[in-house]
């Protein structure tokens, strides 16, 4: 519990806010070196609303050489992070590569030899031309799960590819080549209660702030903490189902976690589940994924396994989802736009 009584003794000095632009990657080191807390602009997607994160620099920086060391990075390298600085992955990425000797810029593709992305982003990447990433020789992926097929294209087109599973609240938390074969970082304890991914590390923060009040992390008396996550070990895997979240269908509450998993395991491409407004049931689970060919697929193995609420009734193709800034599918506006066109089959 160190690191939490020294974030206290910081915590009397004062909470650096830092902005939501690339000046945070100065202001996180100048904090650093001050000792004092820094705090981290939220999107929300975890809780539902922005929040400032509250943590000790240190639960960054002593991290930093064990993920160098995991991503094969180096004091020459450049690293591309096209996402803005407002994303806590995009500005761990800019103050890792400043940690090791290194270098990162937010718009020079043609200069870098790593990539911060999130999947959406890498499926963008790859369909440039390879003469626009010439130097590239590492993509680092996080901000959703990365299917084992996307990172095997990416590896087809001579990239080694990186995937870590963490949280604003967390910071790492697990890493490896793709979603299937996540194993604990770095000093990262996990235990899985009731379903949901409990986490304990030297990397977690030590609260968050509203309004200017601080709030101290949610921990259980073993020092254990969660944002809520689902999933299950498999023998040293991690496997992540998603968020809790759920949609009520015909006044029947269906699990989205449940069956995303297994959805995105059997899937090509990228797949998402949401409830769509339906005037005669109150939602319709509607499944969304981004290869055509997972049309017929996924469609063919929910009917034989299957039933009732829990079977998608509505499936979609949509190649380009809409991203939020910071590069992660945007689902509200996926769902509004899905609602307003109102296309799709009903198997």
């Amino acid at each position: 519990m160190g690191e939490f009584a020294e974030g206290a003794t910081q915590l009397r000095r004062g909470i650096q806010v830092l902005d939501a632009a690339p000046s945070a990657v100065g202001q996180f080191w100048a904090a650093h070196h001050a000792r004092k807390l820094v705090g981290l602009r939220t999107s929300g997607t975890t809780t539902g609303r922005p929040r400032i994160i509250v943590r000790t620099t240190d639960s960054w920086v002593d991290s930093f050489s064990a993920v160098a060391r995991r991503c094969g990075l180096e004091a020459q390298d450049r690293i591309w992070i096209p996402g803005p600085m407002a994303s806590t992955m995009n500005l761990f990425a800019a103050c890792l590569a400043e940690h090791i000797g290194g270098s990162w810029t937010s718009s020079e593709l043609g200069s870098a030899t790593v990539a911060q992305l999130t999947p959406a982003g890498l499926i963008q990447l790859l369909e440039r031309g390879r003469s626009q990433r010439l130097r590239l020789r590492t993509v680092i992926v996080a901000g959703d799960a990365l299917p084992s097929v996307l990172a095997e294209r990416a590896q087809r087109q001579g990239l080694l590819v990186s995937h870590y599973y963490g949280a604003a609240e967390l910071s790492m938390v697990a890493m490896g080549t793709s979603t299937d074969d996540l194993r604990s970082f770095d000093h990262v304890e996990i235990s899985l209660r009731s379903g949901q991914i409990w986490v304990r590390s030297p990397w977690l923060c030590i609260g968050s702030q509203d309004d200017g009040v601080f709030h101290e992390l949610d921990r259980g008396a073993d020092g254990f903490a969660t944002v809520g996550d689902r999933g299950r070990l498999e023998g040293a895997r991690l496997l992540i189902d998603g968020r809790a979240g759920a949609v009520t269908t015909a006044g029947q509450t269906v699990p989205i976690a449940p069956v995303l998993g297994v959805l995105r395991r059997m899937a090509h491409g990228e797949v998402y589940l949401m409830g769509c407004p339906d005037a005669r049931v109150g939602q319709v689970l509607t499944a969304v994924v981004t290869e055509r060919s997972d049309l017929d697929l996924l469609r063919a193995w929910a009917r034989r396994e299957l039933s009732g609420a829990q079977r998608p009734r509505r499936w979609e193709w949509v190649a380009r989802p809409p991203l939020t800034a910071a590069g992660k599918v945007d689902l509200r506006a996926l769902t509004a736009a899905l609602a307003t066109a109102h296309r799709g089959a009903v198997s």
